[in-house]
């Protein structure tokens, strides 16, 4: 027999009669088995072709496409022009008046002084224009990453008593996470970080967000003594257990105050796009005004915290400052893997949106060298781990913005900070600093995602919920263990318990589907159909085999009951296999003998070609007859029970 194809023929001698001619299912020719692994290599990590535009071209021009692959601000810096600067400049001014009050706040999130803060949105940007490949991000430090920075810090090292050491082994945890985030790129392994589910992280942002909101009672409430724990409980007794002695209502109403004015102005630009710049200009209002309040009325000496000193000039080297060696460079190695996988999962999920909305193509390989670039150059200029910030790129993507030159303009507006501002936020309460950032992670709270998530998938809601108490109830990464975790839970599940269904043929067709979902599909007489929704690997074989037997055992009973006919052929469906190693050969060869025990025969039905060539090539397709393989379900079933499809 011709080897590209294999005839369908029945060999039953009680079946033979004259059918319409069917046709044959085809076996891919045999390729040369390094050919067929470089094929499978490219398909993995380079799906895009990524080298295509360097094809027949020139050495000098290789050059060219190289630095702009690199440099993607040498492509379209091109065509840049003055309308376009007029949008990024717009934006540019627009994000930087929302990054300088937040980036004070979350550096006290990484424990941190708060001219870091700033240092990590003047360095960082400025990469990542000349790197990145999105439009829309506007880079600096967030909510999140500043949290979960500065909760595995202080358990390696207390922040207070040795911030030199506290400091530096921030500066190694952010060299970490952009190598991190760098070697992912360069080996387009940016798949790794789709093993967190959506829903994970969802409930991840969630629980985050409200345990960074519950941190800001410190100063909020004007707290001075506070648990360094970050769980609901121990937040919720330092809160209580200060309440008599410890709360200040000259802070309290100072950050009340602001926080209501804070929470009116993103109100109003939720409810009127056209007035997003509102809710954008509202924190450096609330700076200016209570900064002036507190200074004019002298509240600092009734008891208001102020932010006091911040170091003036641009970022100092930190370079020495990196530990290279010593106890500390597996600590700031292992939290730099994290908080950089972090950072990058928020990053890519941000471009991708803008992307999508734009209708430009994102790299996420370009993204991740970009990102990776940026957070090492920043490690070594005294800032820590910065990525793409949700609600200053959506503050970009309303404002206009063109380029990644709205990037430059922030960081060129921070730089002034730097240089001439910073004197100015020493009387600026903490309350204040407090409110802006509660008001900027309430955002994160996504209950109608929970809610739809909730309808859809039930485990999806179970990993959402894990990771949502994991980070309230317990802590920062025990709430992103369980979301790492139960992701993959979900995946081994899906994996090792595929599912399997017994077909019918709808009324009228040729087509046979689910009985489940079409009720109305009808059973054919002695022959059992069942669809494999799966590839079958060592990890689900067993599994599959024995559920197809107890769907037979189950069949055979119900039929014996009914005075029915017995089953004859199983028939597997086998369309969604897309793939199958030595163990499915193995379990395939096991369902055979056991069925030729009970008198079935084993019939395939549309194996694809990865499959049907690994069944020759193992002799399977010898072992249970050529011709017990077909093309379609209905080609097989019009072999097997012609009677049936007579009638029909």
């Amino acid at each position: 027999m011709d080897r590209e194809e294999i005839a369908v023929r029945n060999l039953s001698s009680s079946n033979r009669h004259m059918f319409p001619c069917v046709h044959k299912v085809g076996v891919p020719p045999k390729k040369h088995p390094w050919k067929e692994f470089s094929a499978t290599l490219k398909e993995t990590f380079f799906a895009d072709d990524p080298l295509r535009t360097f094809k027949d071209q020139s050495r000098s021009r290789k050059f060219v496409l190289a630095m702009q692959a690199v440099f993607p601000i040498l492509d379209w810096g091109r065509s840049y022009n003055l309308a376009k600067l007029k949008g990024d400049l717009i934006a540019g001014l627009t994000i930087a008046s929302l990054c300088i009050p937040q980036d004070i706040g979350y550096s006290k999130l990484a424990n941190l002084a708060p001219q870091y803060g700033l240092y990590s949105s003047f360095v960082p940007p400025l990469i990542y224009a000349f790197m990145g490949s999105s439009r829309d991000i506007a880079i600096g430090p967030v909510a999140v990453v500043s949290l979960l920075l500065g909760t595995l810090l202080q358990n390696e090292i207390d922040p207070t008593n040795n911030a030199v050491e506290y400091r530096r082994l921030a500066f190694t945890a952010t060299f970490f996470a952009g190598i991190t985030q760098a070697i992912l790129g360069i080996l387009r392994l940016g798949f790794l970080i789709d093993f967190l589910s959506h829903a994970a992280i969802v409930g991840f942002m969630g629980g985050a967000a409200i345990t960074i909101a519950l941190q800001q009672l410190k100063g909020l409430l004007g707290i001075k003594k506070f648990t360094k724990k970050t769980d609901i409980i121990s937040v919720m007794q330092s809160v209580w257990g200060s309440a008599y002695h410890g709360w200040n209502w000259q802070t309290i109403v100072i950050g009340a105050t602001f926080l209501a004015f804070l929470l009116l102005a993103k109100y109003i630009g939720k409810k009127n796009k056209k007035l997003f710049w509102v809710p954008a200009i509202a924190p450096l209002i609330s700076v200016i005004l209570s900064t002036v309040f507190v200074y004019i009325t002298h509240a600092e000496k009734r008891g208001v915290q102020i932010v006091k000193h911040i170091d003036k000039g641009i970022n100092p080297s930190s370079m020495n400052q990196i530990y290279f060696t010593g106890e500390y460079l597996s600590k700031g190695f292992r939290i730099g893997i994290v908080a950089g996988m972090i950072a990058l999962t928020e990053a890519v999920a941000i471009g991708r949106t803008f992307a999508a909305t734009k209708d430009y193509q994102l790299d996420g390989n370009k993204e991740m060298v970009a990102l990776g670039a940026m957070n090492i150059v920043g490690s070594m200029t005294s800032c820590y781990v910065a990525t793409g910030s949700f609600s200053r790129s959506a503050v970009n993507y309303m404002a206009g913005c063109q380029t990644a030159v709205s990037n430059i303009v922030m960081s060129f507006v921070v730089f002034l900070t730097l240089m001439f501002i910073t004197p100015l936020f020493e009387y600026t309460p903490n309350a204040i600093l407090s409110s802006i950032i509660i008001s900027a992670v309430i955002g994160l709270i996504d209950y109608k995602a929970a809610i739809l998530i909730w309808k859809t998938d039930k485990f999806d809601f179970v990993a959402c919920m894990g990771a949502f108490f994991g980070v309230v109830f317990a802590a920062v990464e025990i709430g992103l263990l369980i979301a790492v975790s139960i992701s993959f839970a979900k995946l081994l599940l899906q994996v090792t318990r595929p599912r399997i269904t017994i077909l019918g043929k709808i009324p009228r067709t040729n087509v046979y589907r689910n009985i489940q979902q079409y009720p109305e599909a009808t059973k054919v007489p002695g022959v059992l159909i069942v669809r494999v929704d799966s590839a079958i690997y060592f990890s689900n074989s067993n599994y599959i085999k024995e559920r197809i037997l107890r769907w037979l055992i189950d069949e055979e009973e119900r039929l014996k009951r009914g005075g029915l006919p017995q089953i004859q052929f199983l028939i597997v469906e086998m369309s969604p296999v897309t793939d199958i190693d030595t163990s499915g050969i193995h379990a395939l060869e096991e369902l055979y003998r056991s069925l030729q025990k009970r008198s079935v025969q084993l019939v395939l039905a549309n194996p694809g070609p990865n499959v049907m060539d690994k069944l020759h090539a193992s002799s399977f397709t010898s072992l249970i007859g050529e011709d017990n393989i077909f093309l379609t379900v209905a080609d097989a079933v019009l072999t097997c029970s012609p009677k049936f499809a007579e009638e029909v």
